[in-house]
């Protein structure tokens, strides 16, 4: 439930409320805004006996929230959340592209494609350290030391890293690292890695399951919420239905839907979710279209040698073509892409 004050209340009163549901054994979530104080309630009320807040001085008005997830509701919280690491924001006017390869494969590659990323303009780079494949005999990754070869082209341009974490182990050695790490979509509901991942100071990038529901994937967020990172972006990836022409199903309906429901950014990832270069392109406009906060797109110097999902990832040129459009896109919808240029080099905060 959300216990909204009233307008102009002293802090006084709003701490006697909180003092009450603590005393309770409820775990509270402060709103401060400028003319309102909300105070989310989480626990079972049931089990708390009757509290008649509404009879308390200061209090407006108790509203009780249906949906299962929490924390991630518009009820609890309005506005929109916007994540800043270092000068960089996700959500709110500003869009973010998360460009580069599915797999670090070697330093020589990440540095040339940290360096392409850059020059299109993006101010994040993807690539996947630990590498989660259906077949046991593929590539599976280089592990810290590719890690270790992102950290170094962070260094060198000063861009943002996100990289995969594939389970409870690897958070802490990923952590030192990156900027941002990513929940894979077989591990969208590994809810321990999902507790663990809330334990750190770092953004989360949670990507929607395979066959996963919008109800399953926000309260996947959901527990991270409620571990006390509030640092949660949704990525929709594609979702598996009866069509086999492409990778998955591209759910653009979702972004819409996620902005109505929650205040969480959503960010889209065409290569995955169409699994052909050819068409990232235009699903990438038409997800900034949908209101999307951003885009995960996969880069490669030479897709035909890569050792991971070369048939969805665009060539320099090509990244580079849709950098451009996607600044003219960003023009029409209101919002702003701003090039990478403007990074400093000195490290980010967490």
């Amino acid at each position: 439930m959300i216990v909204v004050m009233e307008k102009g209340v002293s802090q006084e009163k709003i701490e006697d409320v909180i003092g009450l549901l603590e005393s309770k054994g409820f775990s509270l979530h402060l709103s401060q805004g400028v003319e309102r104080t909300i105070i989310g309630v989480l626990g079972d009320k049931t089990q708390k006996g009757d509290l008649a807040l509404e009879a308390l001085e200061g209090v407006e008005k108790v509203v009780p929230i249906l949906t299962p997830y929490k924390l991630a509701s518009r009820e609890m919280q309005a506005e929109d959340t916007i994540i800043q690491i270092g000068d960089v924001k996700i959500g709110g006017k500003d869009l973010q592209v998360m460009a580069g390869p599915c797999a670090v494969e070697s330093r020589e590659q990440i540095m040339e494609i940290a360096e392409i990323v850059k020059k299109g303009g993006a101010r994040i780079m993807r690539g996947g350290a630990y590498k989660p494949r259906t077949s046991p005999y593929s590539f599976q990754g280089l592990e810290e030391k590719g890690l270790q070869y992102l950290a170094e082209a962070r260094e060198a341009t000063g861009i943002l890293i996100v990289s995969e974490v594939m389970d409870t182990r690897s958070v802490e050695i990923l952590a030192n690292y990156v900027d941002i790490l990513q929940v894979g979509a077989r591990n969208m509901q590994n809810f321990a890695l999902l507790k663990e991942v809330a334990k750190s100071n770092k953004p989360v990038l949670l990507k929607r399951g395979l066959a996963a529901t919008i109800e399953e994937w926000i309260m996947a967020a959901e527990y991270i919420l409620a571990g006390g990172n509030k640092q949660v972006i949704l990525c929709e990836r594609g979702i598996r239905t009866f069509e086999n022409y492409t990778r998955n199903t591209l759910d653009l309906s979702v972004v819409p839907i996620i902005k109505h429901l929650t205040h969480l950014p959503i960010i889209v990832d065409p290569s995955h979710g169409t699994g052909k270069w050819r068409l990232v392109n235009p699903m990438a406009k038409a997800a900034i279209a949908a209101g999307a906060d951003g885009l995960i797109i996969e880069v490669h110097p030479d897709p035909s040698t890569a050792l991971s999902d070369g048939p969805q990832s665009l060539k320099p040129e090509k990244y580079m073509q849709l950098m451009q459009e996607l600044e003219q896109m960003a023009g029409i919808m209101g919002r702003s892409l701003k090039p990478s240029v403007n990074l400093h080099k000195t490290g980010t905060e967490g």
